[in-house]
């Protein structure tokens, strides 16, 4: 099963605690400015672990610092970067709430959709839960990723979805 850990500061700790099958996205929304130099470092590490690093929302920058892919959140549209060329491993992913946004991903060639968010969180009251979760993914042969409230205590659940993997925060710390 894929694993997908979104992280907003660099803590080895947590890291550390990954297994190669686990792919870090560097997501901070609370920041403006991307800080190269904490791109690279994160980066370094995530390379010597042996462990895939994705840049969220900045796919010039990932390129340019030779990530191993991207992650293109819900809320960005643009398709400027269907100009590129792109090394032959790196991996563009992104997310979708909703039918629309899943087509807009599907135009962008993401290899890869997170659908989110499939369980309660405590940032959102609404999430799809099971039934609409295959719903809304059924129409799509992409690979779908289960992303919000991913738990110990629900990962069973993820079987009965079309989910090839999960994303989260708290899973992993």
């Amino acid at each position: 099963m894929l694993k997908y850990y979104f992280i907003n500061k660099f803590d080895t700790n947590h890291i550390n605690k990954q297994d190669k099958q686990t792919v870090i996205i560097y997501r901070n929304y609370n920041s403006k400015k991307i800080d190269q130099n904490l791109i690279s470092k994160i980066n370094k590490y995530c390379k010597k672990k042996l462990i895939k690093f994705y840049l969220s929302n900045n796919i010039e920058l990932a390129m340019k610092l030779n990530l191993d892919g991207a992650y293109i959140p819900a809320f960005n549209n643009n398709l400027k970067h269907l100009a590129y060329s792109f090394k032959k491993d790196f991996k563009i992913v992104g997310s979708a709430h909703n039918f629309k946004e899943i087509n807009v991903k599907k135009i962008q060639k993401c290899k890869e959709i997170f659908v989110s968010p499939i369980f309660n969180t405590p940032k959102n009251e609404y999430y799809l839960d099971i039934i609409k979760f295959n719903f809304l993914t059924m129409r799509t042969n992409k690979r779908i990723i289960a992303l919000g409230g991913v738990r110990q205590k629900n990962l069973k659940r993820l079987s009965l979805t079309k989910s090839k993997g999960f994303g989260g925060i708290s899973y992993f710390e």
